[in-house]
């Protein structure tokens, strides 16, 4: 029992001594006479000037602690910034015993009124390059001495923490090459009761040049060891007064390889809003002004630093609700998988407003041509792995209606496939278009079905013209190359047909045109009707070479005409080359009729532009019959070889053509 008592007297005592030394040590030693010493060898570590303007305090009991005040690290020469870094004050207080078993207890830990300047200069510099040493290389291998590779994690086994503040903070960041200056403002920090095995109360807020931003929330407990566990987040972040988006779920594995599994949530904001409290404007201008106001989104993100999976989103974009499924991995040669479903979307108000004269009245063509070509990089095509599905309900874009529409997008290797059906104009058309990228000058294959699709109110929608009626059927298929319009034109190649069924040619009345010369080439009169010429059938088979379209059987059936149709345009230079036949037929029963008419049927010729195209009668290959012979030959043939004759059938030639706008 003595033994026992002395061991307890000498052992209290001990820690009676231990305590006071704990307490006296920091009151009988002046550390600010080492001020000199941690300034020489911060500087030496650092490579700039640093200084502690005022004094150092140091406790050891209960808390060991110090705290610093007036803290600075310069500048390297060159910068007209005097300091680097500047901290009012800083403080820390820790329990030390606790340190030997991991467990780490920090009472306070503060920082006061930091502030941090980033410079580049002039010169591409930058204030940070050179600071410090650099760290020694490491071995291959990252094993101990025992031969055992370190666990991945913190080492540490719990942690308290009262107080972790950062108050008054500013962060100056300054491109002088650029001319750009960004700030960051009071900014402010605040952790309070940190601890692993539950939750952590989070207050952040800060101005952001001028801008208020701010965060919300917790994070944690722990679950697990620490830095392998899972670790909960639920924060809110505010910017701006505009945008504000919320994380649930939890992030694991920080340590080692992270993962995470996060409910993301931006309720609905205005995009041009948030622009202009950042006092910009959209970086592009859109058809409809009004668009872009209404943006939200919701989704459940998981994945790692490597893959990431958006599960259940949805995205609200103005008067569209979008919802979205979508995997990507292996950022640098992306992989990517992606399923959406959108309800109904105008495309044409979020493209640029149209202007078909172009800067200061040009073309679009003389536009292109003036402007300097750019080469594009497809390297990033090259290395996409793409497999995706869109669904439209429904779609307006290029002024077209659509209506179930369904795309599927595949990418490997250069080359992309992408495929539409949709239904439009009581008809449905599908297609397909492979685009060959692998070398720098794309190669696109094309092919396209329609069936039943009303033409008329397709062409008022897109071209605002009402020119033809009627069913369409189509079939084309086509090829080129390049990646301009002016390339695409020269290179563009195929075939195909349009099929047009009961319906009419509207502007135009090729039976009068065949029955009366002047009445129907504008030489007298018309009434007050529009011309038209009904049809039942209007066919055009055609075929495409280096950007003419050419057609050498084309034909209409009317119920009173026959026209049949021959020639070439020019897609480059956008020229019309056509003749146009037609020959009138007696009756409704079609070309069995023998009635004689009145009036000469006439060849219409079809030249000008696609713009401006122009009709005029083919007098010439009315008389010869398209054989090659001269009006004269004809002429004479038909007289008998009779000058009188001749010259009657000359005079009467001579009399209509002294009658059409070219016969002077």
């Amino acid at each position: 029992m003595k033994a026992v008592k002395w061991i307890l007297i000498i052992g209290g005592g001990l820690v009676v001594l231990l305590v006071a030394a704990l307490v006296l040590i920091p009151m009988f030693i002046d550390v600010n006479k080492h001020k000199p010493r941690i300034e020489t060898f911060v500087s030496e570590a650092t490579g700039r000037p640093f200084a502690i303007g005022g004094d150092l305090q140091l406790s050891l009991f209960p808390w060991a602690g110090f705290s610093l005040s007036d803290l600075s690290l310069g500048n390297p020469d060159g910068f007209d910034e005097t300091d680097m870094i500047r901290i009012s004050g800083f403080e820390v207080r820790v329990k030390l015993l606790p340190l030997i078993s991991k467990d780490i207890q920090v009472n306070r830990f503060v920082v006061k009124k930091p502030r941090i300047v980033l410079i580049k200069n002039k010169k591409g510099r930058g204030n940070w390059e050179g600071l410090g040493t650099s760290a020694p290389d490491k071995a291959p291998s990252q094993q101990t001495e025992t031969g055992k590779t370190p666990e991945a994690g913190l080492p540490v086994k719990s942690l308290t923490v009262g107080e972790l503040a950062v108050t008054d903070g500013m962060f100056l960041w300054r491109d002088d090459a650029a001319g750009t200056r960004n700030e960051i403002q009071d900014l402010q920090l605040v952790i309070r009761d940190v601890s692993l095995d539950r939750p952590v109360p989070l207050s952040f807020s800060a101005r952001v040049d001028n801008k208020p931003v701010s965060a919300e929330g917790s994070v944690g407990p722990f679950s697990g060891d620490a830095g392998k566990g899972i670790l909960p987040i639920d924060l809110v972040i505010k910017a701006l007064g505009q945008l504000q988006l919320g994380l649930k779920g939890q992030v694991e594995n920080l340590a080692a390889n992270p993962r995470f599994n996060l409910a993301v949530d931006v309720p609905e904001f205005s995009p041009r809003k948030l622009l202009a409290a950042l006092g910009q404007s959209l970086p592009i201008q859109t058809a409809d002004p009004n668009v872009l106001t209404r943006v939200a989104f919701k989704a459940q993100i998981k994945g790692t630093p490597e893959q990431v999976a958006i599960q259940n989103g949805t995205l609200i974009l103005d008067d569209s609700t979008m919802t979205l499924t979508a995997n990507a991995k292996e950022f640098s040669r992306p992989e990517l998988w992606f399923k959406t479903e959108i309800d109904a979307i105008d495309a044409d108000r979020y493209l640029p407003p149209g202007d078909e004269s172009g800067p200061e009245g040009k073309s679009p063509k003389q536009t292109a041509a003036a402007g300097k070509k750019t080469k594009t990089d497809y390297t990033p095509l090259r290395r996409l792995l793409l497999d995706g599905e869109m669904k439209i309900g429904k779609l307006k874009a290029a002024k077209a209606r659509m209506e179930k529409v369904r795309l599927t997008v595949k990418a490997k290797g250069g080359l992309i496939q992408v495929s539409p059906a949709m239904a439009m104009y009581q008809g449905d058309v599908d297609g397909r278009a492979i685009i060959n990228v692998v070398t720098d000058t794309p190669k696109t294959d094309m092919r396209l079905s329609m069936k039943e699709v009303q033409i008329n109110p397709l062409m008022k929608d897109v071209l605002n013209k009402d020119v033809l009626e009627g069913a369409t059927e189509a079939r084309l298929e086509l090829s080129m190359r390049g990646d301009d319009p002016e390339t695409i034109n020269k290179t563009l190649g195929g075939e195909g047909l349009l099929l047009f069924k009961d319906g009419a040619i509207k502007g135009i009345d090729l039976a009068s045109m065949a029955r009366n010369v002047k009445s129907a080439f504008g030489l007298e009169t018309q009434g007050g009707t529009r011309p038209r010429t009904d049809f039942a059938e209007l066919n055009i088979p055609f075929s495409i070479q280096q950007g003419v379209v050419k057609t050498a059987s084309a034909k209409l059936l009317s119920p009173f005409v026959r026209v049949k149709a021959a020639g070439t345009a020019n897609l480059v230079s956008e020229v019309l080359d056509m003749r146009v036949e037609p020959k009138i037929v007696g009756s409704i029963k079609g070309q069995g009729d023998t009635q004689d008419r009145s009036g000469i049927t006439v060849p219409v010729l079809v030249s000008g532009t696609f713009d401006n195209p122009k009709f005029a009668p083919d007098l010439a290959g009315m008389l010869t019959g398209g054989s090659g012979a001269s009006v004269e030959e004809v002429v004479k043939g038909a007289a008998g070889g009779s000058q009188d004759a001749v010259k009657s059938a000359e005079e009467q030639v001579k009399g209509v053509l002294k009658g059409l706008p070219f016969g002077n």
